[in-house]
């Protein structure tokens, strides 16, 4: 890989002979790679000048939407906040790590992970027992697990199951995630009925929505 700089950006330029186009990919950590076949520089330089806004744009949105970053074993991460470990919200977490006997990182992970998902329980529980009671619909049980690409899901046998890295997120997201997945109990799809039913319920679902796609969360 071969680095240069184009105006005040970092080029991580790849070169593949059997490559017919040429392509720019921004990473999450806002590392811009080329990869072209063998080309001029002139070629390559007026590809940047064309991608350049693109670009720019793109980097501007991680900037905006980078993960938040913790201390372990002195901050947490709740309700789109960080908070100190020594809060009344972290007690049991601080407590749990004070009794450690190998302080390792996988060790202290997997204590953070456990206070989330009990957090998670002990929040999001009576989130949706509210709603189901405002909605009129009954699931049969709740499940949480730290999950990849997916906030919740809803199965055909009215299992509800939360993400626990829901709990990160803003307390208003979460009350999102909690109708659109009880909305799933009457309308097992995402059709207009189904975003008409979660509307009625939260009248700023599409921005809710929205905001959600676009977090992201701490990193160990």
């Amino acid at each position: 890989m071969n680095s240069f700089l184009y105006k005040d950006l970092t080029i991580n330029q790849i070169t593949k002979n059997n490559l017919k186009n040429s392509y720019i990919t921004i990473t999450d950590e806002a590392k811009i790679i080329l990869k072209t076949p063998k080309t001029s520089k002139s070629f390559i330089f007026n590809l940047l000048d064309d991608k350049e806004l693109w670009i720019r744009k793109k980097l501007k949105e991680i900037e905006k939407n980078k993960p938040i970053k913790i201390n372990l074993e002195d901050e947490v991460h709740l309700f789109g906040e960080i908070y100190s470990i020594d809060t009344s919200e972290a007690e049991i977490l601080r407590v749990k790590l004070e009794k450690i006997r190998v302080n390792s990182l996988e060790n202290i992970i997997k204590h953070y992970n456990a206070f989330y998902k009990q957090y998670s329980y002990d929040y999001i529980v009576p989130r949706v027992d509210h709603y189901s009671k405002l909605m009129n619909l009954k699931y049969n049980e709740i499940k949480f697990r730290k999950m990849k690409g997916r906030w919740g899901s809803c199965s055909s046998k009215k299992v509800l199951t939360f993400n626990t890295e829901l709990i990160k997120t803003k307390k208003e997201l979460i009350d999102y995630v909690v109708v659109h997945e009880l909305a799933h109990l009457k309308h097992m799809n995402h059709s207009k009925e189904f975003h008409d039913l979660v509307e009625k319920y939260l009248p700023n679902s599409k921005l809710y929505r929205k905001e959600l796609k676009q977090t992201k969360f701490s990193t160990f």
